[in-house]
């Protein structure tokens, strides 16, 4: 290592004094403007990650949902997947550490994570659309080449997009082309394939409302769009040519919000959907024909995938283990239905991506969402070549033409990460062969009302949990106080955690009626403003 270089590479990327970020499940973010050095120091660690791992690394320059005037910065693992644990700690170590310390940082990582310097390093870079996040990149190569790393930058692409060619580059090609004529080409292929099967395929066309928060998800989704067949229309809006980046729109916002977003009319009945900022989450929504706003969320899309894959799988007659990993948000009646109904098991984790791709991993078929509309499904290994064999082989007509359905599904889902474009055309692609309306798919079971709230404290430590963070084990008291209000209502639980980014405690709070969550949120927020230290005013309803 150039130390020389080092130090004066160093000094053109300088730390704002006091500042200190941590590396959380997004990554970095912050404002924009106090980004420059760890941009620079995020590409020193992806050369020594490379170099530890001997596999090409992603580094994503992007803030998600964030306002524009932010943005951030995530490394991609070798098979497409989150940073390891272990190095997020080296990351926010490197991120905080002053001038002089940066050698004997970067000297302490490689002892630890036994990284070898002798061997060569690769980094794939891809960014977002805000204003800050090509110079901020240029930081990030800056930082690479200090440390003599190979990089190839394919500049504006979708975060799921980057997580994808990261998987190609390090699986030789088995997972498909690491360039974006192969996304796009492999998604398109699988997607016509399924919509082939659809009845009254060629005749009806299918149109599709897409608000793209004024992001990176329109520009990828144009480029897509020659790749389409043809009787999908897909309409796009906020497409980033005249207003900001998720401002009033974007998946975040309607699902926070319940209403759709800015830029977008919407007929009755029509089938709409929201990416966010980067496209790694989607929504879909509707308005009936009374004008009332119906949201389709995560959990709704995890419902309507496991119901076709249940089918599927059980078409093909073998004994592979389906479940569906939630966290603690998922709507009640979305776990009731899955458990109770369509009989499919499933399980809580903690809330964090990490938690639900981690948990997927167990099992053949592992389904799991966020309520927010970010999620995926991942096949096993022995279960995506027991597919594909079937596919090829099986001589009962039934139990094949099942198996390459199933086949095509693998392809066009990206099981790398959440992915805005690949979850759409999943969807899509199920109500064309189900036959089913956005009104039918919502009403496969009815959301119970819910209402999220925060509370300002003076220090969100106090408060830890456990069960998946369904229960408060600190401060005393809590719970116990949680448990007896959750008695007064019908249908109702409520639960609270600590938010993993600034001082305040998330509620949760669902009931039989609007009335009675609201109710129950606001009494909850209470007992957490008197027993956690709440900061300000206590809650008002």
């Amino acid at each position: 290592m150039d130390s020389e270089a080092l130090k004066k590479y160093s000094a053109l990327h300088p730390k704002p004094a006091g500042l200190t970020l941590q590396y959380g499940t997004a990554g970095f973010r912050t404002k924009a403007e106090q980004l420059d050095h760890v941009m620079f120091r995020m590409g020193l660690l992806a050369v020594l990650r490379s170099k530890a791992v001997v596999s090409t690394i992603g580094i994503m320059v992007t803030a998600s949902h964030n306002p524009e005037e932010d943005n951030g910065v995530k490394l991609v693992d070798p098979l497409g997947e989150m940073l390891h644990p272990s190095w997020e700690e080296y990351a926010t170590q490197l991120a905080n550490a002053e001038e002089q310390e940066l050698q004997k940082i970067i000297t302490e990582i490689c002892q630890k994570a036994a990284v070898n310097q002798h061997k060569d390093a690769s980094v794939f870079i891809g960014r977002d659309t805000r204003p800050s996040s090509e110079k901020l990149s240029q930081s990030v190569i800056d930082g690479i080449s200090v440390l003599g790393g190979q990089y190839h930058d394919y500049g504006l692409v979708t975060t799921p997009q980057l997580h994808y060619m990261v998987c190609c580059r390090n699986t030789q090609g088995q997972y498909g082309k690491a360039t974006l004529e192969g996304y796009y080409e492999k998604l398109s292929k699988a997607f016509t394939e399924l919509i082939k099967q659809s009845p009254g395929s060629g005749e009806s066309q299918r149109h599709l409302k897409i608000d793209c928060a004024n992001g990176i998800g329109a520009l990828k989704l144009s480029e897509m769009e020659p790749y389409f067949p043809k009787e999908v229309l897909i309409h796009l809006y906020n497409d980033g040519t005249k207003e900001k980046l998720n401002h009033l729109c974007g998946a975040d916002f309607v699902k926070v919000h319940q209403k759709p977003p800015r830029g977008l009319d919407m007929k009755p009945n029509e089938r709409c959907c929201s990416f966010d900022g980067d496209a790694d989450r989607i929504v879909y929504y509707y308005k009936d024909t009374t004008g009332h706003f119906h949201l389709i969320d995560g959990d709704k899309i995890a419902t309507l995938i496991s119901i076709f894959l249940k089918e599927l799988l059980a078409k093909v007659g073998q004994t592979l283990k389906m479940a569906v990993v939630q966290t603690a948000y998922a709507n009640g009646s979305s776990t009731r239905y899955l458990e109770e109904t369509l009989k499919v098991p499933v399980h809580c984790v903690k809330t964090g991506v990490k938690h639900l791709h981690h948990k997927a991993q167990e099992f053949d078929v592992g389904v799991y969402f966020e309520a927010n509309g970010h999620g995926t499904v991942l096949f096993s290994k022995a279960a995506e070549t027991k597919i594909r064999q079937l596919a090829k082989e099986e001589k009962d007509d039934e139990k094949r033409e099942a198996a390459k359905v199933l086949e095509n599904m693998i392809d066009l889902i990206n099981q790398t990460v959440g992915d805005a474009v690949s979850d759409m055309l999943v969807i899509e692609a199920i109500l064309a062969l189900k036959g089913l309306t956005v009104q039918q798919w919502d009403a496969v079971y009815t959301d119970l009302p819910n209402r999220l709230l925060k509370v300002q404290v003076a220090d969100r430590r106090v408060i830890d949990t456990t069960d998946a963070e369904r229960r408060a084990v600190t401060p005393p008291g809590l719970q116990e106080k949680i448990d007896a209000l959750v008695k007064k209502y019908k249908l109702s639980r409520a639960f609270v955690r600590p938010s993993g980014t600034e001082d305040v405690v998330r509620i949760y709070a669902e009931a039989d009626t609007q009335e009675n969550a609201d109710a129950l949120a606001h009494e909850v927020s209470l007992a957490v403003y008197h027993l956690a230290g709440g900061k300000g005013a206590p809650p008002q309803p």
